[in-house]
């Protein structure tokens, strides 16, 4: 097993993961999760356990998406690190469009990946300014 930090396969990975959350799709979102995992902010964190508390806990994020018209999500990878063998640390910051093409202030994260036999699950979701 080898850390993913091929780019072009995290890009992969990150467009699938973009496209569920500015879909709703919570199981795709759920799926590109490992378990136990984790989200840490300024102001919060918290665990899930399940693929069902994965699908909850991004069910709040919908409506800021739905809000702000977003249709489309793409991450920019700003800075990937092997940790480990199957371990990766990558910085993204992601770029979102509205549904009138018109490009809408981005958010980062930093995502702890893990390589499994089914590609790279993220373990850990860390907010950034």
């Amino acid at each position: 097993m080898q850390a993913p930090t091929d780019r072009v396969g995290l890009s992969e990975f990150f467009d699938r993961y973009g496209t569920a959350l500015t879909s709703g799709d919570v199981v795709a979102i759920a799926n590109c999760h490992a378990l136990p995992g984790m989200v840490v902010a300024d102001a919060y964190s918290f665990t899930f356990a399940t693929p069902a508390a994965v699908a909850l806990s991004f069910l709040g994020a919908a409506p800021s998406y739905e809000e702000r018209q977003i249709v489309a999500a793409h991450a920019q990878l700003l800075d990937v690190q092997a940790l480990s063998p199957a371990l990766s640390l990558v910085s993204v910051e992601w770029e979102y469009l509205d549904s009138r093409g018109n490009a809408v202030p981005g958010e980062s994260y930093s995502y702890l990946l893990r390589l499994g036999a089914d590609g790279p699950r993220i373990t850990t979701v860390i907010a950034r300014r």
